[in-house]
């Protein structure tokens, strides 16, 4: 399974961006995806993740901004991210679960500067 994330950019403070995370086979099989990211010279941080019963959760630093959510026919998972902040400045990685083995692809960087 090959997981490719897109959807990064240069936005100023206040705007958006939508992320998506596309998977070469279905997403059905995974009971976990998400969103990390990793700033420079700063640890991976999680971000966002939802089950496969559909449910959610964020960390605490983008409750309330970004939504995570997926479209299982297209085999994606999406980052919604809102009301951006310099502080959101990384490179966003997607990740996937099937049991105890993860998935990973490869990053897309957003950068949020005036």
């Amino acid at each position: 399974v090959q997981l490719q994330a897109s959807g990064g950019g240069l936005v100023q403070p206040g705007g958006s961006l939508r992320l998506s995370c596309a998977a070469s086979g279905s997403i059905f099989s995974f009971h976990l995806m998400g969103w990390y990211r990793q700033a420079p010279g700063k640890q991976r941080e999680f971000v966002a993740r939802i089950y496969g019963g559909g449910s959610t959760n964020y960390a605490d630093s983008v409750e309330g901004r970004f939504t995570i959510s997926r479209d299982i026919r297209k085999s994606t998972v999406y980052l919604q991210m809102n009301s951006l902040k310099p502080e959101d400045t990384a490179v966003y990685y997607c990740n996937a679960f099937k049991g105890t083995v993860e998935y990973r692809g490869q990053g897309t960087q957003v950068t949020v500067s005036s």
